[in-house]
């Protein structure tokens, strides 16, 4: 197969109930199907035109979820067609092959943390020290790479997310806020390295990626055609590229089209 599809997987083609940005009547309502269960209860969907188009991608392209997911929360998405054999977690530190983990892959990507970056340990303790329990509401780790915060966003001072901005910056890190979470990511853990592995591997001659937030910017760009939704961050700060389409769509209805955008270029590539 030629064609490698990249795609980001929450708010790009898979949404909560608080994302699916249903606008139009409830009669109209496209019918939805659960590609995610958490703690026994629904928790993500496409629609069911989105699921026929994506079982069909799978079968023509080689289709690679790309998420900054760590594995336990990217395992507990069941996605519809053909399991994928490649897929990328924790934003690019893991590359999964049927599954496990790449050993070589995630050795050399703490290879490239060590040299490039400031540690982690030394991130966490910043952000333990400069948040504040009125609107912090959980901290965590991902896969021992980088580090979020859960907040109460309304609560949140003004020019605190540029201040730590500026100082991860200086450090090797950026920071990045999408919904109630603020992500710290090091800048050499990147979704468009992972991806260009597995365009070696593959051999494939046309990459098409999809992603809507900040931490996907590195994968659009690094593909050869790739879309964006009308919401999130990408959107949000007017971000774009001459080979990077945004898209009129928001919603769970922007998952849909990003699924027939990647249909059509494939079954081009294909003719």
């Amino acid at each position: 197969m030629s064609v490698l599809v990249a795609s980001d997987l929450d708010r790009t083609l898979i949404y909560s109930n608080a994302a699916l940005a249903l606008t139009m009547p409830d009669a109209e309502a496209p019918r939805l199907l659960c590609v995610e269960v958490h703690e026994r209860k629904p928790l993500s969907y496409m629609t069911e035109t989105a699921a026929g188009l994506l079982a069909r991608l799978t079968e023509d392209t080689v289709f690679v979820p790309t998420t900054t997911r760590t594995r336990k929360q990217y395992q507990r998405i069941s996605l519809p067609g053909a399991t994928p054999r490649y897929a990328i977690c924790a934003n690019g530190g893991h590359l999964l092959v049927d599954g496990v983990s790449d050993r070589d892959w995630r050795d050399a990507v703490d290879m490239r943390l060590a040299d490039e970056c400031a540690p982690l340990a030394e991130i966490r303790a910043h952000l333990s020290a400069a948040s504040d329990p009125t609107w912090l509401r959980k901290e965590r780790v991902a896969e021992d790479l980088f580090a979020y915060l859960v907040i109460e966003r309304a609560l949140l001072p003004e020019g605190w997310l540029k201040d730590l901005s500026g100082w991860a910056e200086e450090r090797g890190w950026s920071v990045s806020l999408q919904g109630r979470k603020i992500y710290a990511v090091p800048k050499p853990l990147t979704k468009s390295a992972a991806v260009r592995e597995v365009a070696r591997r593959t051999g494939a001659r046309l990459t098409l990626a999809a992603g809507d937030s900040l931490l996907d910017a590195d994968l659009l760009l690094c593909a050869d055609r790739a879309w964006r939704p009308a919401h999130g961050e990408l959107a949000e700060a007017g971000w774009t590229a001459p080979h990077v389409e945004a898209l009129p769509e928001a919603g769970v209805a922007a998952g849909e089209e990003i699924l027939r955008r990647f249909g059509g270029h494939a079954r081009l590539t294909a003719g």
